[in-house]
């Protein structure tokens, strides 16, 4: 069973988009096989093999959600955040902007799938572990 202070401890070594990729495959060593994170406030629930669950608390104030998603946007903010030129707030902010709700680290599938405030897919991408 995984820990929030080892959640938060891999956490400390993500700076942009860039550290995304091995910070989820240490997410995946620890037994995490699914995260949620809310982009209004950075919230995130991290799902285990079985029931087990832990929820971190918001990291932010609330952000607004734009109620239409603008998924070209959003890829262009998901890019430069990869590269590292962005922060995790800067990036959460222009999701939010861009529609997004929240997004699903799937550790199992090897996919992250951002979704609107409907449930539809903004953007699926693979995680190059």
């Amino acid at each position: 069973m995984f820990t929030l202070e080892e959640i938060n401890n891999a956490l400390k070594e993500v700076k942009t988009g860039a550290d995304f990729p091995a910070f989820a495959a240490k997410l995946r060593s620890m037994g995490v096989k699914r995260n949620d994170v809310y982009v209004m406030n950075g919230m995130a629930i991290y799902f285990g093999s079985g029931d087990e669950t832990i929820e971190s608390a918001p990291v932010y104030e609330n952000l607004l959600i734009a109620a239409q998603s603008d998924p070209a946007s959003f890829q262009d903010s998901l890019k430069a955040h990869q590269i590292g030129e962005t922060d995790f707030f800067t990036f959460c902010r222009q999701a939010a902007d861009a529609g997004v709700e929240k997004w699903i680290i799937d550790l199992t599938e090897g996919a992250t799938r951002y979704l609107d405030m409907s449930g539809n897919e903004v953007f699926v991408e693979k995680i190059p572990f």
